[in-house]
């Protein structure tokens, strides 16, 4: 019997092991300011599963975060190019009356509060220390906030998943990871859960060449939106499905 177990718990340990997600396949290009744009597929072998990211990366210091508010209702492309952005993606959740959900600052001047909320319990700011995730309950020990995002959850910290995501809504994703050698990721995914998408960002495929150490959730499903200018000229995008309250974009110092 104790054989028997042993052998079950062997096999439970190697499946989970092997249970990772790797890169099918990863194109990048260049764009304005040093900002790279990677469309990457990846897969879990073991459960059979296919996931497409695009994601743009970008050197925190020679960039600026932005919170473009958008009480009209317009297009990410449409602001983005007003902005002369160099990437941008959907940002936080609003209500049935189209306002902000929690908090946003942009140049500074802050024009939604901080909410209390166990969804939305992650930061996205740029402040005189730099860009970072932080948890909603630091804000207070932040200085000189220029620019700030709250959404959530988390989804890695520590360079590991969060655990005890829901694993069962199955639904379009937008995310912002802080990695390693001073980098910062804005991206979106094709359809996983949210305890997907933390397995998939702690893993080495989206960036194999940093290490993500925070990463939050922004707006998803029918707001998720991309938005990419090439160093031609041209742009690429993922357009949302239907307007959404704000966007962050990245504009080159």
């Amino acid at each position: 019997m104790l054989k028997l177990r042993t052998l079950v718990l062997f096999f439970a340990v190697t499946s989970a092991a092997q249970a990772e997600w790797t890169i099918v396949s990863s194109v990048s290009e260049s764009g304005r300011g040093g900002i790279e744009h990677r469309h990457l597929v990846v897969e879990d072998a073991v459960a059979g599963e296919r996931a497409d990211l695009d994601v743009a990366i970008f050197p925190a210091q020679s960039c600026v975060l932005r919170v473009i508010d958008n009480p009209e209702g317009e297009s990410l492309s449409a602001e983005m190019k007003r902005e002369r952005g160099a990437s941008g993606v959907n940002g936080g959740y609003f209500d049935t009356e189209f306002k902000p959900i929690g908090l946003r600052t942009s140049e500074g001047k802050t024009f939604s509060p901080l909410r209390r909320a166990r969804l939305i319990t992650a930061v996205l700011l740029q402040s005189s220390h730099g860009i970072d995730i932080i948890r909603a309950s630091e804000i207070s020990h932040i200085k000189k906030i220029a620019t700030a995002i709250q959404a959530g959850p988390f989804l890695v910290e520590g360079s590991k998943p969060i655990h005890g995501l829901n694993d069962l809504l199955l639904a379009r994703r937008t995310f912002v990871a802080i990695a390693s050698d001073d980098r910062v990721l804005l991206g979106v995914c094709s359809a996983v859960s949210l305890a997907e998408l933390a397995k998939i960002l702690a893993a080495p495929p989206v960036a194999a060449d940093y290490k993500i150490r925070r990463a939050m959730n922004l707006d998803g499903g029918s707001s998720s939106a991309f938005w990419f200018a090439r160093e031609d000229g041209s742009t690429f995008s993922i357009p949302a499905q239907k307007p959404v309250r704000d966007f962050v974009g990245v504009v080159p110092k």
